[in-house]
């Protein structure tokens, strides 16, 4: 059991090394030496953990994924089992916004992904077969609230989440601020959904 809890630890922390020198730097020119380096392990070390630099990039994203996955459970959790639909999907957008440091710092790394994934093909691939969970999540909450009228609730949920992101890029460039942001969210959850009653 130990191990496994080291194992992960270390994996971790030299994710976290992916990170830094994402946000910092891009990923463009990270190496297997970079990220050992900034991880302060050898590059074998990271070699016997992840393999190549692919399977390390992909491996980093997961974890920082997971991460944020838990901490969006645990945000919305609190809110309780009997939150309507409407703002249960506003709460899952909300987790896609940089409304706080650390979901500053994590979109700062997915951004820098993103430049990643449009270069390389293999990376393209994993990209263009992921799986739409989060569609798929908020058009369930949505086709299960009578009181929502929508004639494709998926493409209703492609629109908000593809929304939710222009907004993320807006905030993290000092571009709109959260309660404008706010807002517009709200706003769009007006036009897209109906008013509320």
């Amino acid at each position: 059991m130990a191990s496994d809890e080291n194992k992960a630890r270390r994996r971790r922390q030299i994710a976290e090394a992916v990170w830094r020198l994402a946000a910092r730097d891009g990923l463009e020119a990270v190496t297997l030496r970079q990220v050992a380096d900034e991880a302060g392990v050898s590059m074998r070390l990271v070699q016997y953990y992840f393999g190549n630099r692919t399977t390390l990039l992909l491996a980093a994203l997961e974890i920082l994924n997971e991460e944020a996955e838990a901490a969006a459970q645990q945000r919305i959790g609190a809110l309780g089992s009997d939150i309507p639909a409407r703002e249960l999907v506003r709460a899952i957008l909300m987790e896609l916004l940089p409304l706080d440091e650390d979901r500053r710092r994590r979109y700062v790394v997915q951004s820098a992904y993103f430049v990643r994934f449009r270069t390389d093909p293999q990376l393209q691939e994993v990209a263009r077969t992921a799986d739409p969970a989060l569609e798929s999540l908020l058009a369930s909450i949505l086709t299960a609230d009578p009181t929502i009228e929508s004639d494709d609730t998926f493409a209703d949920a492609e629109l908000l989440i593809a929304f939710a992101f222009g907004l993320q890029a807006e905030m993290l460039l000092n571009q709109l601020d959260e309660p404008h942001a706010l807002r517009l969210l709200d706003r769009t959850l007006n036009r897209i959904l109906g008013n509320p009653h």
